[in-house]
């Protein structure tokens, strides 16, 4: 009894592993064949359909060819086969290898993890055919994921994987575009995490085959040249327990805008990929860039400018430095490391920028921002997903700024999302910054990946930090995805429920909808969302404490004291896309013109003891602003190795401020460009 016992033991045990596994395609007459012959039964078959119908050309026979031919094919995921390349002398040959496999019929496909998937093959067929005793083999790369080849070498043993970074650890580039894409197949997934951004390559790969999604792409091209322009990375070195990619880089733009500047961006950059082992990748990109932009944006980034002399911040880049008369120089350096030594741990340290949240913003942490050191942990196991991030940040104003050295602060976040169920999300967030200040530097509670910061920062003291908290709720339902934020800096139960517009119930809101494939139209995408942010929200009354790095607010990047809605449209067909965003907001400023010297509550830099008023504040107080925004872009994608593009651009701004001041005038802005970007991270110039 307790060996019949061990061994159904041990055959459940192999029945569920090999449910795991990847399962072979199924010719109709294999379907009753035990799992584990189904393997031998589908080559079978296919050797016999194939050989059976095959025909010898006459000039291949007149000639007595004797040799091996290889011919690289495989099922698709619907069960359908395909052939990839022929690897023949005789191009009659590979007529006739198309031919026979165009009379295959349809089958069920290779499944992986019951996922349907495309799997591919090498069989060799001998020359004559009656010494056909070759196997046929499967092609496999790391032993473990499938992958799809698109043969261009001519031998078969130079095949190799295009994109190898498919199968490691490192952060997929953050674009909304590109993201949009990847959230319509995440949000069908019952266990996948959508809010920390950017995401990693294995994640993704677990619901969305990258590889075949890519390959769709590719353009068969026979020359070193045109392979490396429009299909693949500049140089792919890969070994047996490394690999790596380098990858040149550019964003060069020219236009016009409506005021009479010339605008442009000449941004040259170098960025390598690689991985050291199973466990370790790494990534390192520089960019030397000079740029003219858009007036408002121009005025807009000299006004952030830091101390020091140096004329401007380019927002989300950084500091700049004076290019010929009218321009700016702005160099930028990122670069991580990132260590998986399980399936429920990912560690990264390195210098770049986070996202947390669903939306086109984020009001927990954005990445409108320049880059900055981090250190992340993400935690995966049963439906949650937990994130530890600390960020050291500076502050670059010259009240702060001490024998030329700017004032540094430290920032760290708990973010954990909880997948309920297969539609609902929650996720909890707290944050905390804190500098070293009073002997703070980096406080021992405040590196607890497990602490509560609120209750941590309560017990050193009323000036010890500024902490935050928020909730966001995600809920998914076919091709619709509803999201939203609630960030909470500081309130009073007494005067959430009252009309008295108590300053210090400083909060933010965010809801959001998105809908994939809309109308039933491939590729089409739709999204709607709404932001809120009452007066003084993310600042203190410590200068240091604000939610900011380098004159930039790290979440929202209007800052506070504004209402919000935007609508997106995206559509792509093939390497064509187009992208349309409209943005309607109002928002109060202060007024900047010596005859007040209140804060309003919208820069996130103003000290709170300068508020206006203890009671009576509502969003859009001070100088009110009317914001109309709208920016349509078109492209093609160049290559989708690199994810670089062709495209041309048009935005329309008008910025209507009650009271127009030398900082913040009245505007009507129309600008006009064209360029050549490698597209891998976000450009904001909506504000």
């Amino acid at each position: 009894m307790k060996n019949l016992f061990l061994s159904l033991l041990l055959l459940l045990f192999s029945i569920s592993m090999f449910s795991q596994a990847e399962k072979y395609p199924v010719f109709k007459n294999c379907e009753s064949e035990q799992v584990s012959k189904i393997a031998s039964c589908f080559k079978s078959e296919l050797k016999d359909a194939v050989l059976s119908e095959f025909k010898i050309p006459n000039n291949v026979s007149e000639e007595n060819f004797k040799g091996v031919i290889k011919v690289l094919f495989l099922v698709d995921d619907s069960g359908n086969f395909k052939v990839l390349y022929v690897n023949s002398p005789y191009k009659e040959l590979k007529a006739e290898v198309e031919r026979v496999f165009k009379t295959l019929p349809t089958i069920t496909p290779a499944k992986y993890n019951n996922h349907n998937i495309e799997m591919q093959f090498v069989f060799p067929i001998a020359i004559p055919l009656n010494n056909n005793n070759q196997i046929i083999e499967e092609v496999i790369v790391e032993e473990v994921e499938k992958v799809e080849i698109l043969k261009t070498a001519v031998d078969i043993s130079t095949v190799k994987n295009l994109f190898p970074e498919h199968r490691s650890s490192l952060n997929i580039p953050y674009t909304h575009a590109e993201y949009n894409g990847y959230d319509s197949y995440l949000d069908q997934a019952g266990n996948s995490h959508t809010s920390m951004k950017p995401y990693v390559y294995y994640d993704v790969n677990q619901y969305l085959d990258l590889d075949k999604k890519k390959n769709e792409l590719i353009k068969p091209k026979s020359t070193w040249f045109g392979k490396k322009l429009l299909n693949e990375h500049m140089a792919n070195v890969s070994g047996k327990d490394y690999w790596f990619t380098i990858d040149p880089m550019v964003d060069l733009q020219v236009g016009r805008d409506s005021k009479g500047v010339n605008t442009f961006n000449n941004t040259r950059a170098i960025q390598i990929n690689g991985g050291l082992g199973k466990n370790l990748n790494f990534s390192t990109s520089f960019y030397e860039s000079q740029g003219r932009f858009a007036k408002y944006y121009n005025d807009y980034a000299e006004l952030i400018k830091p101390d020091g002399g140096n004329p401007a911040i380019i927002p989300g880049r950084g500091i700049a430095k004076s290019f010929k008369s009218d321009a700016y120089d702005y160099p930028v350096a990122e670069a991580y490391l990132s260590y998986t030594p399980s399936s429920h741990f990912n560690f990264q340290f390195g210098t770049g920028k986070n996202f947390i949240g669903d939306g086109y913003r984020s009001l927990f942490l954005s990445d409108v921002a320049s880059p900055y050191p981090y250190f992340k942990i993400n935690t995966n196991f049963w439906k949650i997903k937990y994130t530890n991030l600390w960020m050291s940040l500076q502050d670059v104003r010259p009240e702060l700024t001490v024998d030329g050295a700017y004032k540094q602060k430290f920032m760290a976040i708990h973010y954990l999302s909880w997948n309920v169920t297969k539609k609902l999300n929650i996720g909890l967030f707290e944050s905390v910054i804190w500098d070293d200040a009073n002997g703070g530097s980096f406080n021992a509670n405040y590196l607890n990946p497990l602490i509560f910061y609120t209750a941590a920062e309560f017990s050193r003291g009323s000036r010890a930090g500024n902490s935050l908290i928020g909730l966001s709720l995600k809920y998914k339902h076919k091709n619709v995805s509803l999201y939203s934020q609630l960030l909470i800096d500081e309130f009073r139960f007494s005067e959430v429920t009252s009309s008295d517009g108590w300053w210090g119930n400083k909060n933010g809101v965010q809801i959001g909808a998105k809908i994939y494939n809309a109308f039933n139209v491939q590729n089409l995408y739709l999204q709607v969302e709404y932001n809120s942010v009452r007066p003084y929200t993310y600042s203190h009354d410590e200068l240091n404490y604000n939610y900011g790095h380098n004159n930039q607010s790290l979440a929202h990047l209007w800052g506070a004291n504004f209402n919000e809605t935007i609508g997106i449209v995206r559509y792509s067909k093939n390497r064509w896309y187009s992208n349309a965003k409209f943005v309607f907001g109002q928002k109060g400023f202060d007024f900047y013109d010596g005859s007040d010297t209140f804060s309003y509550g919208g820069n996130v830099y103003r000290d709170n003891d300068d508020r206006v008023s203890d009671f009576g504040n509502e969003v859009g107080q001070g100088n009110y602003a009317a914001v109309f925004i709208a920016d349509l872009q078109a492209g093609y994608l160049v290559n989708p190795a690199t994810n670089l593009k062709l495209f041309g651009g048009f935005t329309y701004r008008n910025f209507n401020p009650n009271v127009p001041t030398n900082t913040f005038d009245k505007t009507n802005t129309t600008w006009i460009s064209f360029g050549l970007k490698t597209d891998v991270f976000n450009w904001y110039f909506d504000f």
